[in-house]
């Protein structure tokens, strides 16, 4: 059977796909044809429900969760791994101004969600390209900017400072870990497809745990970050025991953010999504 099946290029998922892309494992006789892209782009290709198996954003995933369903392998969730809002290192009292323009990697992102959560009064988000953050915060395109994946390990070098560390935050509202990504099926595809694939991915995620240098070469190929040392960071950091299996603990985070997500997102006021691009001082 071929299905389309999409995930993003970050060093968390190559790892964990790596084995299945290659036929390293079983795959009961599914085959693929993989597309790669930044999340985003796949948080906004499931509104028109593009692949049969896609990556997305949590946030993502609430917008499309009456068409796709979320498999038990495959999450990015865990403690201490969240994102980071930050804001240049010469500017400390930038919270203190009004209408600033906050840089986040996507609207359907689970940072984005996260910022309007913790601070509801930043209506004015600017997405963009993840790895482009770093750079409008430092130039001054943007007051602040909201970090996921290398970005967390290398905004100090960039003259970045940290405002708040987003998922300590939702640590400490919620008292769970914090739910980033996950791994989708198509809900038409039906329940025995969806458990077949989610054998497969979990096969996928044991081989790349048990040998943690066989995708090296593949993961290096998609990352943005150059650094292996930052390579295997990130790796270390957004994959565990949640991508294996979310449990108990991990579906309790999930079902804790939704909440979150539908009264105090929803139902609190959207945040105004400014196009990328815009120039600083236009108006909305």
């Amino acid at each position: 059977m071929n299905l389309t099946l999409a995930f993003s290029s970050c060093p968390n998922d190559t790892f964990m796909f790596h084995a299945l892309v290659h036929g390293l494992v079983d795959t009961e006789g599914l085959s693929f044809d993989v597309d790669i892209h930044d999340v985003e782009e796949l948080n906004e290709r499931a509104q028109a429900g593009r692949y049969d198996v896609t990556k997305l954003s949590f946030h993502g995933w609430f917008t499309v969760r009456d068409r796709y369903d979320l498999l038990p392998s495959g999450a990015a969730l865990g403690w201490d791994c969240g994102p980071l809002l930050v804001r240049r290192a010469d500017d400390a009292a930038v919270l203190q101004r009004s209408g600033l323009r906050v840089a986040v990697p996507g609207r359907y992102t689970t940072g984005a969600l996260l910022c309007s959560l913790a601070f509801p009064g930043l209506v004015r988000q600017v997405p963009m390209l993840f790895s482009d953050i770093e750079g409008a915060v430092a130039s001054g395109d943007v007051d602040l900017g909201v970090l996921i994946h290398e970005g967390r390990f290398t905004y100090r070098d960039k003259g970045l400072d940290l405002v708040c560390d987003l998922g300590s935050w939702w640590q400490q509202t919620s008292g769970c870990p914090i739910p980033l990504g996950l791994i989708a099926v198509r809900r038409s595809c039906g329940a025995d497809f969806a458990a077949k694939f989610n054998r497969v991915l979990h096969r996928s995620i044991s081989y790349a745990f048990a040998h943690p240098d066989a995708s090296r070469a593949y993961v290096a190929s998609y990352a943005r970050e150059l650094s292996a040392d930052i390579q295997r960071k990130h790796i270390d950091l957004f994959v565990n025991r949640f991508s294996l299996d979310l449990g108990e603990e991990g579906r309790r985070a999930v079902d804790t953010l939704y909440e979150h997500y539908e009264r105090d997102y929803l139902h609190g006021g959207r945040v105004e999504a400014l196009p990328h691009g815009r120039q600083c001082g236009e108006s909305a």
